[in-house]
């Protein structure tokens, strides 16, 4: 064992700038499944921000609500026809709809953005900074924006943090920024402001008070949400979804893995670059049998059975494997740390992430391995000789 350990490690060393190529090929290969992977993590975690930043048991929306940029809105009298449940302690409205953007100093910047309208006489977002700000919103025409947004919405940030008087243009209508929230963005939102109800509808004046997007229901201590949402569906018209938390969560998820061709392309970039990996270690593995067919004939002619020369090319593969593993994994969290600042997007590299994806390099080598050592078991000595 010990010997065919050495004797690999030997034969993979032996050419240098060989052994390099090899290592450089996989490298790349694992690093593109890294990205894609990460990437595709980053989607579904960044498009449930808003889902996890909020307090509640059960979620009450329009049936024709795609996804959290682009609602549709119910009648609110739904979510007050449950107010009155023994099992539901409180009831949160909240107005969710993009508006036209505007800042003097970046006058270039024609975007939209996310408005968020809530009460803010309610407790439901726990997302840092609301809370501490809830009290001054009541004031007319003031919101405070993400300062976690896209870089075409970083003076507005940046303005305010120098103390800076920061007034916007939404939707035409004139409106101070009075603090800073931490939500972040996602492939379907580049910033978002939060403000009052009232606030709301001041900026966008042809919307009925009555209408919202989302109703929050949190539940009184000991409830069980499944049970009180069936109780809720069996006397409320089907005009309005109801839903668990887990439920609306992976409601955004499927939208985003399913129903846009996001999803499948980081799936799929994941995959040709497991199969770029897979074909770099067999050409390798393939040219270095092909080129000591003579050494492999002499080991078999001296008493070394198929698999004892099998194994020598396996543990290759394994070699190979960490090899290019490791720089890989180096320069892949380098290149999540550069794209999160640059997107703000959520890219960490994870410990299971990490592992499943060493996993399958291993099992990508071994693989090309065993495909190019089909060769040594049609060896014959007197033939090579």
């Amino acid at each position: 064992m010990a010997r065919s350990v050495h004797y690999a490690w030997l034969q993979l060393t032996h050419e240098r700038l060989k052994l390099l190529a090899a290592v450089c090929g996989i490298t790349f290969a694992v690093i593109l499944v890294f990205l894609q992977l990460g990437m595709r993590s980053a989607l579904f975690d960044s498009a449930v921000r808003l889902h996890r930043g909020m307090d509640y048991d059960l979620v009450m929306l329009s049936p024709r609500t795609i996804n959290m940029v682009r609602t549709q809105s119910f009648p609110r009298n739904r979510l007050y026809q449950v107010a009155g449940l023994d099992e539901v302690e409180s009831v949160s409205p909240v107005y969710v709809f993009p508006a036209r953007f505007f800042y003097d100093r970046t006058p270039e910047t024609h975007r939209m953005i996310l408005v968020l309208g809530i009460d803010p006489s309610d407790d439901n977002f726990q997302l840092r900074g609301v809370s501490e700000h809830l009290s001054r919103l009541k004031n007319p025409d003031s919101v405070i924006i993400d300062r976690y947004s896209r870089a075409e919405f970083a003076p507005v940030v940046e303005d305010f943090l120098q103390g800076l008087d920061v007034r916007l243009q939404l939707n035409e209508r004139t409106t101070k920024v009075i603090g800073l929230y931490e939500l972040g963005t996602s492939f379907g939102m580049d910033a978002s402001v939060l403000t009052t109800d009232l606030n709301f509808l001041r900026i966008f004046p042809g919307r009925r008070p009555g209408n919202i997007e989302l109703g929050l229901i949190r539940l009184a201590p000991g409830s069980d949400p499944s049970a009180v949402q069936r109780q809720i569906k069996g006397f409320l018209p089907n005009d309005v979804l109801l839903l668990t938390r887990d439920e609306f969560v992976q409601r955004e998820v499927d939208y985003w893995n399913s129903s846009t061709p996001i999803g499948y392309i980081f799936t799929l970039g994941a995959v040709i670059g497991t199969i770029v990996g897979l074909i770099i270690v067999y050409q390798i593995l393939f040219s270095d049998v092909q080129s000591h067919l003579a050494e492999y004939a002499t080991l078999k002619a001296m008493g070394y059975t198929g698999g004892f020369l099998r194994g020598l090319v396996i543990r290759e593969s394994f070699y190979l494997s960490v090899l290019g593993f490791i720089p890989a994994l180096g320069l892949s969290i380098l290149l999540y740390d550069q794209a999160e600042q640059a997107t703000q997007l959520p890219l960490e590299m994870t410990l299971e992430r990490g592992a499943v994806v060493f996993v399958v390099t291993v099992l990508m080598c071994a693989f090309s391995g065993m495909l190019a050592i089909r060769k040594l078991d049609k060896i014959d000595p007197a033939e090579v000789f």
